[in-house]
């Protein structure tokens, strides 16, 4: 079922290869990346297997002097390749769409294509299942409470949370380690236990490391690891020239809404509405709906939160460099003309030109400068 639906980025992806000897695909593991390279047409090779890099090795003249895209997965695991790349593309800079590579960013990936793929190649980042891009009633039910990887229950029910939890073990256990997390396994399920209870808040690293005996320095540093593997994001503060006071540190998200709620122990919907912090969790998942739709598209943007020191708040700002939307996300199902009249109050400050209070009405409401609607509507209206 997984390798039927179409993925949004495919689109950027194929637009890409016109424009750019090489590609690299980049995103969580297990998120669908090899499916979805695999689906395009061209020459596959899974360089941690080495039979498949045995094989390359034999045949990397014929292969680099043919027609066909070379799909190259997991290739931080063979780092004399990067070498080869840049032989190959530099001998004839103006064949596009030769090699579409695939991997988890680690900072080994990163330093490799930095060093030798500079200016030869385009980052593009696939992340899990979006809503949009799911097809059928039960799937786009569960999808807040399962979260968007394709075998972590959103396509079958029975998966989550045993997949979620399984998934963060062996990244503490083996990818993090190998990327170069310094923290040893128990300490990185302690933090990441910590991080899910602390989703959507502002980040304090001297809080968290003081519950776990480590500096906020220290603390700093594993967080950049995490957000490196996409299992985080770190949202700014808009800055704006008003005469408010604000709040400038980061807030915190898991980008996964499934992996939140397995930590956080959520087996069904049922008991994630029971939850206190459900509220956080909508906005949460309401924010990387639509960023991850952004990017899907490769729109050029940037994405803050806004909040003063006496509780005006905008939960996300979009800033598309011409344009500057404003987002307030409520979880109920019949938003009042008082959440309105805050969210225009709060977007008046930073002067948005678009207003947008997201929540699961059935009726969306109001006009192209100020709607009231749902997340479905509002991914709509962000295409």
């Amino acid at each position: 079922m997984q390798d039927m639906i179409k993925r949004i980025v495919q689109k950027q992806i194929e637009e890409r290869l016109k424009a750019y000897p090489a590609v690299a695909l980049v995103g969580p593991r297990q998120c669908g990346k090899t499916t979805l390279a695999q689906s395009m047409r061209g020459i596959y090779f899974d360089l941690e297997q080495e039979s498949d890099r045995l094989r390359l090795d034999l045949e990397w003249d014929d292969l680099v002097a043919g027609r066909e895209l070379l799909i190259l997965d997991e290739a931080q695991s063979w780092p004399e390749v990067f070498v080869r790349l840049r032989g190959a593309i530099d001998r004839d800079r103006g064949r596009k769409g030769r090699f579409l590579l695939l991997g988890s960013v680690s900072p080994s990936l990163m330093t490799h294509v930095s060093e030798s793929l500079a200016g030869r190649l385009s980052l593009v980042e696939l992340t899990p299942l979006l809503l949009s891009e799911l097809k059928t009633k039960a799937s786009r039910r569960r999808h807040w409470l399962c979260g968007g990887y394709p075998e972590g229950g959103v396509l079958e029910p029975r998966r989550y949370p045993r997949w979620q939890l399984d998934y963060l073990a062996l990244l503490a256990q083996r990818d993090l380690p190998t990327w170069g997390l310094p923290a040893k396994p128990q300490v990185t399920d302690r933090l990441l236990r910590m991080l899910a209870a602390l989703h959507g808040q502002v980040w304090n690293a001297a809080q968290v490391g003081q519950s776990l005996g480590l500096s906020y320095h220290t603390v700093n540093n594993y967080l950049d690891y995490l957000i490196g593997a996409f299992l985080l994001r770190r949202l700014p503060a808009y800055q704006a020239n008003i005469r408010k006071r604000l709040v400038k540190r980061p807030k915190l998200y898991w980008r996964d809404s499934g992996l939140v709620h397995a930590l956080l122990n959520v087996p069904d919907e049922r008991t994630l509405l029971a939850q206190p912090w459900v509220g956080a969790s909508w906005e949460g998942y309401v924010i990387e709906q639509a960023l991850g739709e952004l990017s899907s598209q490769g729109r050029n943007f940037g994405a803050y939160y806004f909040r003063t020191s006496d509780r005006y708040e905008l939960d996300l700002v979009l800033d598309f460099g011409t344009e500057l939307w404003a987002v307030e996300v409520k979880l109920t199902s019949s938003p009042s003309p008082e959440d309105v009249a805050r969210l225009n109050k709060a977007a008046d400050f930073i002067e948005a030109s678009r207003r947008f209070l997201v929540s699961q009405t059935r009726r969306p409401s109001g006009n192209e400068r100020c709607l009231s609607c749902d997340l479905p509507t509002f991914l709509e209206q962000l295409r």
